[in-house]
């Protein structure tokens, strides 16, 4: 494997338990690890000269749907909330197949690698036409990002009273055998690992309490974490009300639903003692704030949540209701949102740029992800701020508040998989031809 040695960046910015930033720093990666982080440092490697560059950790996405990607701005579904957008979208969705599967998720992983991702989850909950997760795992590796993808699942469909369409649930058997099938071919739990799987149906709303229960049970067996959505907008607290008889977060504990190997998606509606009940069990958060403000879904409590002790990652949520896929302009929202709820001291870029990092590592639970310090897995992302974005800037490392949205260079795992703003791993062009080619055709047979 090649080594790198990133030289002389105007700052680095660790991320590590002192969040130390090294002004005309280097950073030595050897083997796929963060070998030296200081000065003077020396290579027989490549030197990657990072003057009026900012260095940080590659961003870390917690939430994603990446099948989405080849539905974005679908007319009936533009100014919908959560639920209307959803049947709207249903019944194009269950005209994809592998094809549709791996080529959206090329798209997408492409846009968050641009964007400074280098460790993103994916959310897959439907399976029409033969599709299965091992088509977004096979466009992970061929983009060269880190993932961790999540069998999701839905049982219930409309003539049982769920929201989804007969045709795109499953027998829950089913569901269960094929998420341990995926656990047994693709989960690697070693440090360093570049596919975890997770286990993840879809929404309290679309299975059954039995597949939730029963999905925990088989995630522990296994030693993989659990994912799904949970308290999304006023809709899904009104349904957990109604058929529950009681609110989301109560519903997930019953069920074995909480804990360190647990992250739910949004959490927007999350009350006090759900917010108490997260931090006392180490459960973590996926926040998505643009596609909480696309569906006029409320702002998430996210400053409660940090307070209070609950691990929160970011999200960029599906590209059919964000409508972008870009994480650094997901950080910066987020520290937006706050602000606007609680004021201009409510979050600072910096802690918005922690969250989208060490914090997302942590929700993911990859101790070996999310920070610049010897022994960390060589995920890093490079900003120019020489450009117009960051011009009269008196603090390059506040790169939330005035610098680019796109990485310069992007390191997972040590390999460069962008370099110059280019990605280094596929014809980027060619992707684009075959998404749009792929959206026009899914649009012509509305």
């Amino acid at each position: 494997m090649p080594e790198f040695l990133v030289k002389n960046a105007d700052v680095v910015i660790t991320m590590d338990d002192a969040r130390r930033e090294l002004a005309g720093a280097d950073v030595l990666i050897r083997d796929g690890v963060i070998a030296g982080v200081g000065h003077g440092l020396a290579t027989q490697g490549e030197v990657i000269l990072a003057q009026g560059c900012v260095v940080t950790p590659g961003l870390v996405n917690t939430h994603h749907h990446l099948y989405q990607t080849l539905t974005r701005a679908v007319p009936g579904g533009q100014d919908a909330l959560l639920f209307g957008w959803l049947k709207t979208l249903y019944p194009i969705w269950a005209r994809f197949g592998p094809g549709e599967m791996f080529v959206s998720a090329r798209a997408g992983l492409a846009e968050l690698a641009l964007s400074g991702c280098t460790l993103t989850s994916d959310h897959l909950y439907l399976f029409p036409n033969g599709a299965r997760l091992d088509d977004t795992i096979a466009a992970a590796a061929e983009v060269g990002l880190r993932f961790h993808p999540t069998r999701g699942a839905m049982s219930i469909g409309d003539s049982d009273g769920g929201l989804p369409p007969n045709v795109l649930v499953e027998r829950e058997a089913d569901i269960l055998a094929d998420c341990q099938r995926v656990i047994d071919a693709f989960h690697d739990p070693a440090p360093g690992s570049m596919t975890r799987v997770g286990v993840a149906p879809c929404s309290p709303f679309s299975v059954s309490r039995e597949l939730m229960r029963d999905a925990a049970l088989l995630a522990r067996d296994k030693g993989v974490m659990l994912h799904t959505h949970l308290a999304e907008n006023d809709e899904d607290i009104r349904y957990s009300e109604a058929t529950f008889g009681c609110r989301p977060g109560q519903y997930a504990e019953e069920l074995g639903w909480t804990g360190p190997d647990v992250w739910h998606a949004h959490c927007v509606k999350l009350d006090r003692r759900e917010i108490e009940l997260f931090a006392k069990s180490r459960t973590g958060v996926a926040h998505c704030p643009c596609s909480n403000c696309r569906l006029g879904s409320g702002i998430a409590p996210v400053r409660a949540m940090r307070d209070a002790g609950v691990p929160v990652g970011l999200g960029v949520d599906g590209s059919a209701s964000n409508d972008a896929g870009n994480l650094v302009a997901e950080a910066r929202q987020a520290m937006l949102l706050q602000r606007v709820a609680m004021g201009a001291d409510a979050m600072s870029p910096r802690e918005a740029l922690e969250i989208a990092t060490r914090g997302g590592a942590e929700v993911l639970g990859r101790d070996d992800c999310g920070i610049i310090s010897d022994g960390y897995r060589a995920d890093l992302a490079i900003w120019d701020v020489s450009g117009i974005e960051s011009a009269g800037s008196w603090d390059p490392a506040a790169v939330l508040l005035a610098g680019p949205t796109r990485v310069r260079d992007l390191f997972v795992e040590g390999r460069q998989v962008v370099r110059d703003g280019h990605l280094t791993t596929l014809d980027l062009d060619a992707v684009i031809a075959d998404q749009n080619a792929r959206a026009r055709r899914l649009a012509e047979t509305l």
